[in-house]
């Protein structure tokens, strides 16, 4: 079963989401992390984003969230102000 990680994030700016789209774009994931996709939602209103992170099973979840959890605040989008696991129960596309 997919399972997503999702994190909200305050204080991000539409600079900061240009930044990291620029350098998300020209790099490469990183090895150890086993996501399938990423997807990155900002609210330039509230200056608040939303990073959802999606895994194939438990094992690279595990594995993700002990990634991303160790990244340094300069590499995040913002202030991070939860973490929760979901469970995929639907995806569709175009």
């Amino acid at each position: 079963m997919a399972l997503a990680r999702v994190v909200s994030f305050d204080a991000v700016d539409a600079a900061r989401i240009a930044e990291m789209r620029s350098s998300i774009e020209e790099g490469e994931r990183p090895a150890e992390l086993p996501a399938t996709e990423m997807m990155l939602l900002h609210d330039p209103d509230t200056n608040t984003a939303l990073a959802i992170v999606f895994f194939e099973n438990e094992d690279d979840y595990r594995q993700g969230d002990a990634v991303l959890s160790a990244m340094p605040s300069g590499d995040t989008p913002g202030r991070r102000t939860s973490v929760t696991r979901y469970e995929v129960a639907l995806r569709a596309t175009g």
